[in-house]
């Protein structure tokens, strides 16, 4: 019993003396008794029969593989082209009847209807030519309604002009006003029989006493068109080509500031914003037509947001952290 363990003693000593690396003896012992890296890999965990074996790695229809057959030929979709933001127009005849004044201050003007067309009767004020010190009106055509002429809607609003008055004005239509602009190029009108020099450009509109309860809703709208203003500008520089993206940059880069300057001296803007908003609205409805988009369909509601109502404090909390609990 004992001459095979002394063969196997033996055996193992000579394969040591041929082989003296102590790594290649350990692994003649692991090969002889399966153990470390010589010992049989674990066999593969089997699937419960009636299970679904899930899909290998990379395989169709698996998240992250790539797609496969006619789905990899497929070229992408292409985003689709913006499409202009249209703000509703105002309607022609918004204005008629109502008595409008130059920056809600001064001044006179009334739109009419006369069978198929309009007349305004106009109040111009001005100030004295011999003493600037002193303000003056003059009345258009001694009194009487002047004729206008409709220009359609080059710019998306109803375009009205006076060119056969004594001070030739053209008046662009927004909502509760309009916008005044002198023809000719001068915008002053001298009436030299009347002493009197008057500037009619700027918006003709209501006074601020009935605009300033309404300061919330202009507020709200105004975001909404000078959203539309930046959309509508983007289409336009998208579309254009080479030099004739440069207008329309320096028409845009402008806009801010001719805004300002005609609404500076709107009665009590700052507490209403009706003139800048009306001013805007223009600006963004005639991006759009100039686009060649139907602003006789909107696309974007500038109607006021609904303010809800700060709930009642509970007896015991602090006002300031229920108010910061609201905000949040």
């Amino acid at each position: 019993m004992r001459l095979p363990r002394t063969l196997l003693v033996l055996s193992a000593l000579a394969l040591s003396v041929a082989r003296p690396d102590p790594a290649s003896a350990q692994n003649f012992f692991e090969e002889l008794f399966g153990i470390g890296r010589a010992a049989k890999p674990p066999v593969p965990r089997q699937p419960i029969p009636g299970t679904p074996v899930p899909p290998p790695p990379g395989a169709p229809g698996v998240p992250g593989a790539p797609p496969a057959g006619d789905e990899a030929a497929k070229p992408a979709t292409p985003a689709p082209p913006r499409q202009p933001v249209v703000l509703k127009a105002p309607a022609d005849d918004n204005v008629y009847g109502q008595d409008l004044m130059l920056n809600g201050l001064t001044g006179g003007l009334k739109f009419e209807r006369a069978g198929s067309g309009v007349t305004a009767k106009v109040t111009l004020p001005g100030t004295r030519i011999s003493q600037p010190t002193e303000s003056c009106t003059v009345k258009l055509n001694a009194g009487g309604a002047v004729a206008l002429t409709s220009e359609g809607k080059p710019d998306g609003v109803a375009r009205l002009e006076a060119a056969a008055s004594e001070c030739p004005l053209r008046f662009e239509v927004v909502d509760g006003g309009v916008i005044a602009t002198p023809l000719g190029g001068n915008p002053v009108c001298t009436f030299s029989a009347a002493d009197c020099a008057t500037t009619p450009k700027g918006l003709w509109g209501p006074p601020a006493a009935g605009l300033i309860p309404r300061a919330g809703e202009f507020d709200s709208a105004r975001g909404v068109a000078d959203k539309a203003v930046r959309d509508n500008y983007k289409v336009m520089t998208q579309r254009l080509r080479g030099q004739d993206v440069r207008p329309v940059v320096q028409e845009q880069a402008a806009f801010s500031s001719d805004r300002e300057e005609l609404c500076r001296t709107y009665a009590r803007e700052g507490a209403h914003g009706f003139c800048h908003l009306r001013f805007t609205e223009a600006r963004a409805i005639a991006l759009a037509a100039r686009l060649g988009a139907n602003t006789s369909a909107p696309t974007a509601s500038a109607a006021p947001r609904p303010v809800r109502k700060r709930p009642a404090p509970v007896d015991g909390m602090n006002p300031e952290g229920a108010a910061s609990a609201i905000a949040d």
